[in-house]
């Protein structure tokens, strides 16, 4: 049976202590992403040679891509101290005042989930990041004050799976956005192989791109798969990874050739079987499988659109031909008296 959240790209609690061993702490060492990673490096350089902070960046895309990685990889190219928090850890004004004041010159500081900032809080960001100042309220009632503080020049760096939440004025204090998009096959077998390094699996071209072809688009996925068919090949063969043992081992876990989990198949069942390719609205897709419509349209769509399975229209989702065929199902032609009415 498979195990809950194999192919998910949100982190688990077991993820955590793993991925901070296994992150490159270079540029140079961070596979993929090459227009990003052209622009960030112009960037650093350019703001070690005047001695200034770098600007404001905004790293968005779906989770599990490295946003985290790279904030930790601009610090350490810059040679500065290094602050992390969440927006959801974040619940009152002191506790980011708290944080701004003890900010260092040209530091970075990293919000994960910046678009889960209370708007309050959004308002003291506002003028840290423009103006570098901190805006207190001391007192209260009639005999409240507000007190300005200038913080040193700093780099904020803010993390989001959602750019759309994130309020106009607050998007547009960011001098360089990012996207980060999923890797392809290649690029993940590059981060399989050095991560089996790293984890001193031995592993082969052809093991590693089993795993990645089935790692969704996603290095975070591919390391947690990593480590599971490590443990296959440690209990079940010799302790070397090859493309036998990794398919076994991945099917055994109920990951298929392109990573659909069970939610995945069943969205597409019901598209493809249930409604004969739709199209069909998103609010009955997720009454038929029990799934919120939010998680579905946020996680699971995107790869399925990816893969050329699921199209939106203006009239609910559609399955593609290819969907049909990857599922084996015949799609039934309507006639038109059932098209009429």
């Amino acid at each position: 049976m498979r195990a809950q959240g194999i192919v998910s790209p949100d982190a688990q609690d077991d993820d955590r202590q793993l991925e901070a061993a296994l992150r490159p702490l270079r540029l140079a060492d961070f596979t993929g992403q090459a227009k990003l990673k052209e622009v960030l490096a112009i960037a650093i350089e350019a703001a070690k040679k005047r001695g200034e902070a770098m600007d404001h960046v905004l790293l968005y895309g779906p989770p599990g891509l490295g946003k985290t990685t790279l904030a930790n990889i601009i610090a350490g190219e810059l040679g500065v101290g290094f602050e992390q928090t969440a927006g959801p850890i974040l619940q009152k004004k002191l506790d980011l005042s708290g944080v701004l004041s003890q900010i260092q010159t040209r530091q970075v500081f990293f919000i994960d989930e910046i678009h889960r900032l209370l708007p309050d809080l959004e308002e003291i960001l506002y003028s840290a990041l423009e103006d570098f100042r901190l805006d207190l309220l001391i007192g209260a009632g009639p005999g409240a004050r507000t007190h300005s503080m200038a913080i040193p020049r700093f780099t904020g760096i803010g993390a989001t799976t959602r750019q759309g939440l994130l309020s106009a004025p607050l998007r547009g204090r960011f001098g360089l956005v990012l996207r980060l998009n999923p890797y392809d096959a290649a690029e993940l077998t590059r981060i399989v192989l050095r991560s089996s390094q790293l984890l001193g699996v031995t592993i082969d071209d052809e093991g590693a791109a089993e795993i990645a072809r089935r790692s969704r688009g996603t290095p975070r996925i591919a390391n947690r798969l990593l480590r599971r068919v490590r443990d296959y090949a440690q209990v079940r063969a010799d302790g070397h990874v090859e493309r036998a043992v990794a398919v076994a081992a991945l099917d055994l876990l109920e990951v298929d050739r392109y990573g659909l989990d069970e939610i995945d198949q069943k969205i597409m069942l019901t598209v493809l079987d249930k409604y004969n390719g739709g199209p069909v609205g998103i609010n009955t897709i997720a009454a038929s499988i029990d799934e919120e419509s939010d998680t579905i349209e946020e996680v699971y769509e995107p790869y399925l659109i990816q893969l050329g399975f699921l199209e939106r229209t203006p009239r609910g989702r559609v399955g593609c031909q290819r969907a049909f065929e990857y599922f084996n199902i015949e799609r039934k032609h309507r006639s038109r008296q059932d098209t009429l009415f």
